[in-house]
């Protein structure tokens, strides 16, 4: 009789990520380190400490992570074999740092599409770092500068909630791909999967120095802000409008009433109604 590979694990736990097993497979998708780690404290934070001497296109995977972050400082905590957990290092070389907002778009790109064709769940993208199903997040994304000489240094840490149980979300509109799909996905393919298509977006939108080209017709195609009223929750107070397109830098470009157009860099986004 075949063992099932589960059997020793909760329904929604995952075996541990082997690094030797992935290595080969992201190497050919263009990634030239990869690494996993059982626990740690935030895969972001570790690579950027390691930034002025890393290898460009550096992957970091972690089971379990004690002290992640999200935008704005948020706490990011997750259980152990409930989640795909990576932070990757890029050196965007030709880049002007204004086009660097649309590394986590990108990055939301290859997250919600790799979810579609791996699991089937309908992952779409609301802007500027989360990954929704039917408007609970699944996914988030964080990009950070690090501040080091040479070419821009940028790594971007993702999670997808794979296998975590209703219980155990953070908080009530979250979801994860166990949940709505009813089994759990691979986790090495879809970690491959995501990483294979970054890693092309990326080769792409360095080609163009960091012009969006037909890549935001890809990021259009999957987002379920553009085209919703909207809410956007700002330092200086709130901004409510329809939006409408992603410009060149990956800013929300909104369209204000008595207002006309107001270009948002970063802000917290309440859809006040879905997209027609």
């Amino acid at each position: 009789m075949t063992e099932n590979p589960l059997s020793a694990h909760p329904p929604s736990a995952h075996p541990p990520l082997d690094a030797a097993a992935l290595a080969p497979r992201l190497a050919e998708a263009g990634w030239n380190s990869v690494r996993v780690v059982g626990s740690t404290g935030s895969t972001n934070a570790d690579l950027l400490a390691s930034a002025r001497t890393a290898t460009d296109r550096t992957v970091l995977l972690a089971e379990q992570q004690t002290a992640g972050r999200g935008r704005h400082s948020r706490t990011w905590e997750t259980t152990p074999g409930t989640s795909l957990i990576a932070s990757v290092l890029l050196r965007a070389a030709g880049v002007p740092p204004a086009r660097l907002g649309w590394l986590p778009l990108l990055t939301g790109v290859a997250l919600a599409s790799a979810i579609r064709e791996e699991t089937g769940v309908h992952a779409t993208l609301k802007w500027p770092n989360d990954v929704h199903v039917d408007g609970r997040k699944v996914a988030g994304i964080l990009a950070e500068v690090a501040p080091v000489a040479g070419p821009a240094t940028v790594v971007i840490g993702f999670g997808i909630n794979t296998a975590t149980e209703r219980d155990d979300l953070p908080v009530t509109d979250a979801t994860s791909l166990y949940l709505e799909s009813g089994s759990l996905p691979d986790r090495p393919g879809l970690a491959v999967a995501v990483l294979a298509r970054l890693a092309r977006a990326v080769d792409v939108w360095i080609a163009s120095g960091g012009a969006p080209g037909p890549l935001r017709d890809q990021y259009v195609a999957l987002s379920s802000t553009l085209g919703a009223e909207v809410s956007v929750a700002l330092p200086g107070g709130t901004v409510t409008g329809l939006a409408e397109r992603i410009d060149d830098s990956g800013c929300l470009v909104l369209s204000v009433p008595g207002e006309g157009e107001r270009v948002v860099s970063a802000g917290d986004v309440t859809h006040l109604r879905k997209a027609q």
